[in-house]
């Protein structure tokens, strides 16, 4: 054999090994791409499904947002509807009955039976947790 033929024979494995690499390194790509394809699949299979219930929640909350937007104007509605009518009640009859207040005040007054004095109330000593009328007590001090 001669130098010329060994490098050819060297070259020559050289470049099946080469192809060799390649070729797995493609068929491994291959199937990486196979699996992907395969995910993508399932998961638009999964994910249109899931798209269609979020859709209907959305709508869903977007008209009990509109229910309870209506609700909350009837409410408040209502309260200055009461406001109103507190208002108008307390100047109807607040000052009248202010004035026949004092004027039944007055008469007491004029007729000399005035409730201001404080009414008498009994003290009591209490000992030990027990409560001492009052006439027991000062037998106890005497």
């Amino acid at each position: 054999m001669s130098g010329g033929e060994v490098a050819g024979i060297l070259v020559a494995v050289f470049w099946a090994i080469l192809v060799s690499f390649l070729a797995v390194a493609l068929a491994r790509l291959a199937q990486v791409l196979k699996a992907t394809t395969k995910l993508v699949a399932d998961v638009t299979e999964q994910a249109v499904p899931l798209l269609a219930d979020a859709s209907t929640t959305v709508r869903s909350a977007r008209t009990q947002l509109d229910r309870v937007d209506a609700i909350a104007s009837d409410v408040q509605e209502v309260t200055s509807n009461a406001s109103a009518l507190s208002s108008t009640v307390a100047s109807a009859f607040g000052g009248p009955l202010v004035k026949v207040a004092a004027f039944g005040y007055g008469v007491r007054r004029a007729l000399g039976r005035t409730d201001e004095s404080p009414a008498k109330t009994t003290r009591r000593t209490v000992i030990v947790g027990r409560t001492v009328p009052a006439a027991r007590r000062r037998k106890q001090k005497g």
